[in-house]
């Protein structure tokens, strides 16, 4: 082991480090503080023949009880402006920074652009695997470039937006999970800012003119506060499943029976329906399965009543989507990653 990497900490307890505070423990633990020393992480993982798995904030992942490995927990911080191109600002933030306290800091700094994703739980680095997105706005609409570490080559690696292969919640990292570990994120952040009000709940804020960064990042807080969970009062993973994108034709039948149901147009001429509304219409809004259940606050939020593991968490999505998939038709997928 050299001086770069930390002591492993043996039978290391993540109950405490997943949002959906389910009980969990690694083999062996340590936080990441220098990408200088990953590479040294490999070389004692195959030294020791264990596996790594690196977690940001836990906020997007359902653990199992045991890792029989090596848990990284990314620790990486520091954020700055990288460059000032007149008409924009190049900002960049290590990936173990709190993604809210990132866009809380741009607007500090008078930059707009991230403020619809304000209060999305997790780290910087987590972010673009993700593709996060929120009132109308998606990490894609403002990110310029990554660095990440190459499991591979033992090497680091820069990607360009084209590289990362952004979709709706998914992009080349969560397809190549085991490959790529995000150590640092630039967004570009344009000084001729037009505010983002195309969302129920904000539209009225261009009511009085004069709109500005900080007011709508003030509102989206409070909307989402109002909406879902706290998950340090009700353990949660936040949104559990994806909106569903469909054709035209298996959106049909749900339109016919509830016209007004919630539904985006796609470029490609397929519809988003609203997963929170297909499981609310089904009847699982509040709906508790042993230590787990639905909240009664938003029907898209899985909770953890207490004491739960993974498999609680299992159960209740597959009850969730057969509930659905009988009622609707419509196949639901889920957000956070099974460990």
């Amino acid at each position: 082991m050299t001086d770069l990497l930390p002591q492993l900490i043996p039978d290391f307890d993540l109950s405490a480090r997943n949002t959906l505070a389910l009980r969990a423990r690694s083999r062996f633990g340590i936080e990441l503080r220098d990408a200088a020393a990953l590479p040294a992480l490999f070389e004692e993982a195959a030294r020791l023949d264990l596996p790594v798995r690196v977690l940001g904030g836990g906020s997007n992942v359902v653990l199992a009880p045991h890792f029989d490995g090596i848990t990284a927990m990314m620790a990486l911080s520091g954020r700055r402006v990288r460059a000032d191109e007149g008409d924009a600002v190049l900002i960049e933030a290590a990936a173990g920074e709190t993604w809210h306290d990132l866009v809380a800091w741009s607007v500090e700094q008078g930059f707009g652009g991230l403020e619809n994703l304000a209060l999305i739980p997790g780290t910087v680095g987590a972010a673009p695997v993700q593709n996060i997105g929120a009132y109308g706005a998606e990490l894609a609409d403002f990110f310029d470039s990554l660095t990440a570490f190459d499991r591979h080559t033992g090497k680091q690696r820069q990607f360009d937006r084209a590289a990362c292969a952004f979709a709706y919640r998914d992009s080349v990292f969560k397809h190549e999970a085991d490959r790529y570990i995000v150590l640092s994120v630039r967004l570009r952040l344009s000084r001729a800012w037009v505010p983002n009000l195309n969302f129920a709940g904000l539209a009225d804020l261009a009511d009085g003119g004069g709109v500005t960064p900080r007011a709508v990042m003030d509102r989206v807080i409070a909307l989402r506060m109002s909406k879902l969970p706290d998950w340090r009062v009700n353990p949660n993973a936040g949104s559990f499943f994806q909106n569903p994108i469909v054709a035209p034709a298996e959106a049909a039948p749900v339109l016919a029976e509830f016209p007004t149901a919630p539904q985006f147009p796609q470029a490609d001429g397929r519809l988003k329906l609203s997963a929170g509304w297909l499981i609310e219409k089904a009847g699982l809004k509040g709906f508790r399965m042993g230590l787990v259940g639905m909240s009664e606050r938003h029907a898209l939020v899985v909770v953890n009543h207490g004491g739960a593991e993974q498999g609680d968490v299992a159960a209740l999505a597959a009850h969730v989507k057969e509930t659905v998939r009988a009622r609707f038709g419509v196949q639901l997928h889920e957000e956070p990653v099974f460990l």
